[in-house]
């Protein structure tokens, strides 16, 4: 049975150090929801509110009707797929997959065919009678998945999945997941630090910092319209730069950077400009340009990047990273304009 996951306003602390604070999240039945942040952000801190090896100071947690908050860890009946994969090393690769179904008193031969079945689904069907010790990382965390779906948990959590993979194979693991995760359609809960992992396997991310959500939102909203600066500098927004409206003219806005360098903004591209704000552009979303109508610009540093030219820039209101065209190479020293490329770029509200 598909359910969903409720976690209503809980808060934890490790001694006198608040980790989470009046924390709120809801995630659909047969959804996959992310939490992403750097180290120390309280999303690891999350999921083992959920899977009961920590206990929230205040709080309730739901899946479902039932009520987790207080049940120990082995009465919440939640798959877990670790980042060290916690395999047993003494136990074969199909006794490992049937664990959980003989923790549950499934009789012998129904566990072990059931297991079989799993380990096919995951690609290792030859492999049931060898040892952990004798698998790679792949076939390892392949294991420890088949492990979690085989007892059809109404949850499954995974804590750092891939962190022990080389870039290839996490690449490939993240699609099976995906695809696995999907053909059960089982509720999900993913933990990660890394960005490109949660966009591409995620129905919806929350971003995470100092125990609290910054945005929960799909990947394709957050990369394009993050909800404030955090989320901005997080997801890419290398440059984030205070305007003032000094001029309105129909959908036609002239703003005014640090040190009086002024950029003409149109709303129909942005939507409505308040008259204080900080537009925030990706090096993608600065074109640099010998003329036309941008921020003024002294360039430096010139990086191939294969796209495209990176420069370092000084201008009035601080230094820029910018992107130019392959056809133009400019030369460090050269004076050059700044013009914002609107699907690049957001207005945000000022900080603080």
């Amino acid at each position: 049975m598909t359910v969903s996951l409720s976690i209503n306003s809980i808060s934890a602390h490790y001694g006198k150090t608040a980790v989470l604070q009046d924390l709120s999240l809801s995630v659909a039945a047969g959804e996959l929801v992310s939490l992403l942040g750097s180290s120390g952000c309280g999303k690891t801190t999350t999921l083992r509110l959920v899977a009961g090896f920590l206990q929230p100071t205040s709080g309730t947690i739901k899946l479902g009707d039932r009520d987790l908050t207080t049940l120990p860890a082995h009465a919440r009946d939640i798959g877990l797929v670790f980042q060290n994969y916690a395999l047993f090393p003494h136990l074969t690769v199909l006794e490992n997959v049937a664990f959980g179904l003989k923790q549950r008193s499934m009789p012998t031969r129904e566990r072990l065919a059931k297991a079989g079945a799993m380990l096919e689904r995951v690609g290792l069907s030859g492999l049931g009678d060898r040892l952990p010790g004798a698998l790679s990382g792949g076939q390892k965390q392949r294991v420890a998945l088949a492990r979690a779906l085989v007892i059809e948990p109404p949850l499954l959590m995974f804590d750092e999945p891939l962190s022990n993979l080389d870039a290839k194979l996490r690449v490939d693991m993240r699609v099976e997941i995906r695809q696995l995760q999907r053909a059960n359609g089982t509720t999900s809960l993913y933990v990660t630090h890394d960005q490109e992992e949660a966009f591409s396997i995620s129905d919806r991310v929350a971003i995470m910092n100092a125990g609290r959500i910054m945005q929960l939102d799909t990947p394709e909203t957050l990369y394009r319209k993050p909800a404030n600066s955090f989320v901005a500098r997080f997801v890419g927004f290398e440059n984030l730069l205070p305007l003032r409206v000094v001029e309105r003219e129909s959908a036609v806005v002239i703003a005014e950077a640090a040190g009086g360098a002024r950029i003409t903004l149109s709303q129909k591209d942005f939507g409505p400009i308040p008259d204080s704000c900080i537009l925030g552009c990706r090096a993608d979303g600065l074109s640099v340009r010998r003329e036309g109508n941008g921020l003024p610009a002294v360039l430096g540093t010139r990086t191939y990047l294969g796209r495209a030219y990176q420069y370092q820039c000084d201008t009035a209101a601080g230094a820029i990273v910018a992107n130019g065209p392959l056809s133009e190479p400019m030369t460090a020293g050269s004076s050059a304009v700044l013009v914002p490329v609107p699907e690049q770029c957001c207005i945000l509200e000022p900080e603080g």
